[in-house]
């Protein structure tokens, strides 16, 4: 682009040294007694002027008449003793040169910095536009959230009784010797099933009512390794996966709740895990952005479909069989609760990309 700049304007620049040069070539070779046509060509000098002027502003354009009157001495010369009247003519046009010149670059530099400041004001309105759009989009997506909060609350204690119930019944019969051995299977399942419920139900209370994050000073290295070695026996089930860190050196401690950050990344980073069947690479970036941390955890998997990448942090909805939809949409909730923002975008190449905005430290609405 920039290559293509300077070329236009060598063109531009060229194109009107050329054009003073025809005119006074003209001037030269047109007898002096042709006035009129010396005339005629003594007003072309206007076109290459006012190009100068338009396209290099008014320096451009004092420049270009002062060259075309320094092309045009030669001529002066000869015709001062012949017709001195139309050498002294064609003197008084040297300043109706520079006039022209200077007042057509200074419109046009107008009009440039008129169109820039109309580009700039345009910009900014689609900037506003699209966080209003945002934050639209975040009050109705708030609005589900807490219904579904509420929902989830009411349900999950209603279930959780009677489940309690359930699996005290089954323990107390397991632990009768006298079981059969299909009678025994029937009620490890009914534990089995049980847990498996419970889990989910502790999933819906953490959706409903996430607890406030407790603020501590965290290094990016320290969380990193105690989430890699968590989601080690996830990578263990897997085909060859390798977890890799980088944490940039310019990072600094921030402030952040270690253990609601780190259920964050470790849901991260086993989704990364699931997403390559067929094995790969995890990278467990860090590093500080414009005043605020990047967390980022970047998989070589078969990535989320565009139509799929606006939906994943709505609560219930995953493409996993065994998945409860909820886990990002925790995720989300408590990057949210620090103030942050959780992203997902697709690799230029291959897989997906989650990242993860933080504040160095912890925000004024969060005190209050």
């Amino acid at each position: 682009m920039l290559l293509r700049h300077e070329t236009t304007i060598r063109t531009r620049i060229a194109a009107v040294i050329a054009a003073i040069v025809a005119i006074s070539v003209l001037h030269q070779i047109a007898p002096v007694s042709m006035l009129h046509w010396h005339n005629a060509l003594q007003h072309l000098y206007y076109l290459p002027i006012v190009f100068a002027g338009l396209s290099f502003g008014w320096l451009g354009g004092l420049a270009t008449a002062l060259l075309a009157a320094l092309s045009n001495a030669p001529h002066n010369w000869t015709t001062w003793t012949t017709s001195p009247n139309y050498a002294i003519d064609q003197l008084w046009e040297i300043p109706l040169f520079c006039a022209a010149g200077v007042l057509t670059g200074v419109l046009a530099e107008r009009g440039r910095r008129q169109r820039a400041e109309l580009e700039r004001t345009t910009s900014r309105l689609t900037e506003v536009y699209r966080k209003l759009q945002d934050n639209f989009e975040s009050m109705k997506r708030a609005e589900r959230l807490f219904a579904l909060g509420q929902l989830s609350a009411g349900l999950a204690h209603e279930v959780r009784n009677p489940l309690a119930s359930i699996a005290g019944a089954a323990g107390i019969l397991q632990r009768n010797l006298r079981l059969e051995k299909k009678d025994a299977e029937c009620a490890d399942i009914i534990v089995k099933e049980c847990r498996r419920l419970n889990h989910l139900l502790s999933h819906f209370l953490d959706f409903a009512r996430p607890r406030a994050p407790n603020y501590q000073a965290i290094d990016a290295a320290s969380l990193f390794d105690s989430v890699i070695q968590l989601a080690a026996h996830a990578a263990a089930s897997q085909p060859p996966v390798t977890l890799r860190q980088e944490v940039d050196a310019a990072l600094t401690p921030f402030e952040a709740d270690p253990e609601l950050l780190t259920q964050v990344l470790l849901n991260l980073l086993i989704n990364a895990i699931q997403a390559m069947p067929e094995g790969g690479g995890v990278l467990l970036a860090a590093g500080p952005q414009n005043g605020r941390v990047l967390i980022q955890v970047r998989d070589e998997g078969c990535g989320i479909g565009p139509a799929d990448r606006d939906r994943i942090f709505d609560p219930f909805f995953t493409t996993k069989q065994s998945g409860t939809g909820l886990g990002l949409s925790v995720a989300h909730q408590i990057v949210e609760q620090h103030g942050g923002i959780l992203s997902a975008e697709a690799n230029p190449h291959k897989g997906t990309t989650f990242s993860v905005q933080l504040p160095l430290h912890r925000e004024r609405q969060n005190e209050s």
